[in-house]
C-alpha cells in the first residue's frame, strides 16, 4: 500500500489537500491522471447504468436540501456513530470498533507497547454538516442546513418529476453521481474513508413482490461490472449484513437487507466494502409523502391502482472504487535478473491515458514532427501524449506506471526506409512494426474506441 501511495504522489494520481499548510485530515485532491482515471470509472458506470440501458434515465440534484429533507430520511435522528474520548490523550474513537486502544500518553513499562486508552460513556455523534442558509446564523436554528451525506434523497424527491417528464413505467431506475459528505471520525487509509466523496447512486423501483429478484439481478450486474474492468475474480466476494449493522431503511422484515460487494484490501484483515446494493423497500418513498404531503407513488394501468414502489440501490464512491482499480492493476515483475518494472495494468477503458508517442531520437525535427502530427491525430479520437524527456527505455517504464496500454516509438527507419512505427503493448511488452498510414486505426482498435 505504500508503494501505491508513493505512485500516486509521484505520478500524479492524488495528492493531499492543503499539502503546503501540512495537509487537511482526510481529504485529498486529485492530480493529472488522477482526474483523467476517476473521469473515465465515472463514464464507464455511467454508459453501464444509464445510456446502455431503456429503463433508467440520469438526474443530478442539489448538494443543499430543504432540512427537512433529512428529518423525512431518518439521517437527522438516525445518522450517527457511537463516540468515546481518551480522557487522558484526548483521542476520539467509534465505540463500535473498539477492541484495544493503545493511549499514546500512557506508555507501558513493557518496551514497545502502551497501555489502553482511559474512555468515557458512549455518546451518539451526528455525521452529516451542518451549515446556514444566509451569512448570520439565526438563534432559533431555522437556517440551519445540511451537506448531504448521500446523493439517493434527491433522487426520491423527485421521483414525481422523473415519473411525469420521462414517462417511464415499472420496473425503472433514476442514477445520479454527485459529492456527498460525512463527518467521519475514523476516516484513513488513504482514499478508502474519507469526509467528502463522490457517489455513483442508483435508485431502482420495481414491483414490491419483485423486488426479490431485483435485488439479486442488480447484485450480479454490479459483480459482473467489475469483472469486465479488470478486476480480479479472486479479491472479489459478496457479503450479506448481519441484522445489527443494517441501516435504518434495510431493517424492514419485507426486504432482502444489504449485500456488499468487497474487496481484499491489502490494508485490512478482512474484506471490506466496496460497494453496496440494498434494498431499500418503500421506506424513502412513503416517508417523504408522510412529511410533504405530495403523493409519491405509481400508477398502475391494469390493476387501476397506486403502487408505492420497492427501491433496490446499488451504491459506490467514485474514489473507493479508484483505490481498488489502482490495487488491482499494480504488478511489480522482474523484467530480467535485477531489472523489476513496476506496471499498472489497467484495463483501457479507464486507462488515464491509452497512448503515448515516443521519439526514439527528440533532437531529430523530421522524427518529433512525425510524432507530433501523430500524437496531434490521435488526440481527436482517444487520451494520447507526446514524451520526450527521457531516453527511450525510461520513457517505456514512465507509462508502464501510469498503465499507458500502448506506446508508438517513431525512429530513424520510419523517416527514412519503411515509413512505419513501432508499437508496444503495455501487458506483454511485445512489439509489432506497423504502417504509420494504418496505426491510428491499429491502436484504436486495440483500445476498443
Amino acid at each position: 500500500m505504500e508503494d501505491i501511495v508513493s505512485l500516486c504522489k509521484r505520478r500524479g494520481f492524488v495528492f493531499q489537500s492543503s499539502e503546503i499548510y501540512g495537509g487537511f485530515a482526510s481529504c485529498y485532491d486529485y492530480g493529472p491522471l488522477g482526474v483523467e482515471l476517476k473521469r473515465n470509472i465515472k463514464n464507464a458506470w455511467w454508459r453501464s447504468m444509464v445510456q446502455e440501458r431503456d429503463d433508467i434515465v440520469g438526474i443530478e440534484t442539489s448538494i443543499l436540501m430543504h432540512p427537512k429533507v433529512w428529518e423525512a430520511s431518518g439521517h437527522v435522528a438516525t445518522f450517527n456513530d457511537p463516540l468515546v474520548d481518551c480522557k487522558t490523550c484526548k483521542g476520539r474513537f467509534r465505540a463500535d470498533h473498539l477492541e484495544h486502544i493503545p493511549c499514546p500518553m500512557k506508555p507501558s513499562k513493557m518496551a514497545g507497547q502502551a497501555e489502553p486508552c482511559d474512555l468515557t460513556e458512549a455518546r451518539a455523534f451526528n455525521l452529516m454538516f451542518k451549515t446556514t442558509v444566509g451569512p448570520v446564523e439565526k438563534e432559533d436554528e431555522s437556517n440551519i442546513a445540511y451537506l448531504r451525506p448521500e446523493t439517493a434523497q434527491g433522487m426520491f424527491v423527485n421521483f414525481a418529476n422523473v415519473l411525469t417528464t420521462a414517462r417511464k413505467k415499472l420496473p425503472f431506475g433514476i442514477a445520479q453521481m454527485g459529492t456527498s459528505f460525512r463527518n467521519e471520525i475514523t476516516p484513513g487509509n488513504f482514499i478508502f474513508r474519507t469526509r467528502e466523496f463522490e457517489q455513483m447512486e442508483l435508485e431502482f423501483f420495481c414491483y414490491p413482490d419483485t423486488a426479490a429478484e431485483w435485488h439479486e439481478k442488480w447484485i450480479d450486474i454490479r459483480y459482473q461490472w467489475y469483472l469486465d474492468l479488470g478486476v480480479r475474480r479472486e479479491n472479489l466476494s459478496i457479503r450479506k449484513h448481519e441484522w445489527d449493522e443494517l441501516s435504518h431503511y434495510a431493517r424492514d422484515p419485507r426486504g432482502t437487507g444489504t449485500v456488499d460487494l468487497e474487496y481484499k484490501f491489502p490494508f485490512l484483515d478482512k474484506p471490506g466494502e466496496l460497494e453496496g446494493v440494498a434494498n431499500r423497500v418503500d421506506h424513502d418513498l412513503t416517508q417523504h409523502a408522510k412529511h410533504s404531503g405530495q403523493k409519491l407513488t405509481f400508477f398502475d394501468p391494469q390493476t387501476n391502482e397506486h403502487v408505492v414502489p420497492f427501491v433496490i440501490e446499488p451504491a459506490a464512491g467514485v474514489g473507493r472504487n479508484m483505490l481498488v482499480f489502482m490495487i488491482d492493476a499494480y504488478h511489480e515483475e522482474e523484467v530480467k535478473p535485477g531489472d523489476t518494472r513496476v506496471v499498472l495494468k489497467f484495463h483501457p477503458q479507464i486507462a488515464p491515458i491509452k497512448v503515448a508517442v515516443l521519439p526514439l531520437l527528440k533532437k531529430r525535427d523530421d522524427i518529433v514532427n512525425v510524432c507530433q502530427q501523430l500524437t496531434k491525430d490521435l488526440k481527436k479520437k482517444t487520451a494520447a501524449v507526446y514524451d520526450d524527456t527521457a531516453a527511450i527505455g525510461k520513457l517505456y517504464r514512465r507509462q508502464d506506471e501510469v498503465g499507458t496500454p500502448y506506446c508508438i516509438t517513431v525512429d530513424v527507419e520510419t523517416v527514412e526506409k519503411d515509413n512505419a512505427v513501432t508499437v508496444r503493448d503495455r501487458d506483454t511488452m511485445q512489439q509489432e512494426r506497423v504502417a504509420l498510414d494504418q496505426v491510428q486505426n491499429y491502436v484504436l482498435d486495440k483500445l476498443g474506441v
